[in-house]
């Protein structure tokens, strides 16, 4: 359905423009239909502006994305406008996405304007309260309310259902649960799993490797920009093997024994984009190879439907 082809981002800085920072950096992955796939990486990976891509929100650098066979990469106009016909956004952060001074369900109407302008009040009203409806809300208690009158997760809900009403194909779900309490998140994990069954591919933004494991399908792990690991969400949990996924996978607490915390080795400079491999300085010592200093290593199949991008891990 969405396939992204080595796919990169560099923003420029410094005097005149003259510093590139690599914030993606040839990114390689697809996503079926039907499918939840996990982007996993801690801040600053490339996560969100991956999704912000996808997203047409930013360009992209070099690379492309295609949606159905289609490149989107520079779409505009009609054709733009179609492509958000199928691809919608949720992000981390609920209530700013809503105007205060105006009640909640007002992001509705911008919907009615932009795509359904000919339809009958009745028709609206119809489609409006079956979208609610599929995200689990009543339409009679949470319309014509305030923002401040729901809770973040029903905030969230009506974000999910106002993408609903395009009937998309595709949605990016940027961190969408970390601003909610333990009690919402899981009933907004099992929602994405039904609206799966319903025919929807989810792009799952997170930090959180068990939200990840419980929802989705495959997995890409980003370190840096860079794709580490990537596959079966079941045999990168079950057999991690880059020591940055490895690391990830140390660092979140157990409830069967006493946590220990993860010592954890910091960057030092000289790891520059394209000279190196970008996790070589935070690397095991009886991991790394002279191989590790000739340049970025390139993803791997070690095992069906699992890649990994280290010199070490594949010798």
């Amino acid at each position: 359905m969405l396939k992204l082809n080595n796919v990169s981002k560099v923003y420029h800085g410094g005097t005149f423009g003259g510093k590139e920072i690599h914030a993606v950096n040839d990114v390689s992955f697809d996503i079926a239909n039907k499918e939840i796939m996990s982007l996993i990486g801690e801040s600053g990976s490339g996560k969100s502006t991956i999704g912000k891509m996808i997203l047409r929100l930013i360009s992209i650098s070099s690379g492309s994305i295609d949606f159905d066979g289609v490149d989107v990469s520079n779409q505009k106009g009609a054709a733009l406008k179609e492509y958000y016909r199928n691809v919608q956004g949720v992000f981390q952060d609920p209530f700013s996405s809503y105007n205060p001074i105006f009640k909640a369900d007002r992001i509705f109407s911008f919907v009615r304007n932009e795509f359904y302008p000919g339809v009958s009040n009745a028709d609206w009203n119809k489609k409006l309260n079956n979208s609610l409806e599929i995200v689990g809300l009543n339409p009679e208690h949470v319309l014509n309310k305030f923002p401040h009158q729901l809770s973040g997760g029903q905030l969230q809900r009506f974000l999910i259902a106002r993408a609903l009403l395009l009937d998309i194909k595709f949605l990016v779900a940027d961190e969408i649960i970390s601003m909610l309490d333990a009690s919402t998140r899981i009933d907004v994990l099992n929602l994405l799993a039904d609206l799966r069954k319903r025919g929807l591919s989810v792009l799952f933004i997170t930090h959180d490797l068990s939200l990840a494991h419980y929802i989705s399908d495959r997995s890409v792990i980003l370190y840096r920009g860079y794709v580490v690991e990537r596959g079966s969400t079941e045999k990168i949990f079950n057999n991690p093997l880059h020591p940055y996924t490895r690391l990830l996978m140390a660092a979140v607490p157990r409830l069967d024994k006493r946590w220990e915390p993860t010592k954890v080795v910091l960057e030092t400079k000289g790891d520059e984009a394209g000279n190196t491999c970008p996790y070589f300085s935070r690397c095991y010592d009886d991991r790394k190879t002279e191989e590790c200093k000739l340049g970025v290593p390139s993803l791997k199949e070690v095992e069906p439907e699992h890649f990994v991008a280290c010199c070490g891990c594949t010798q």
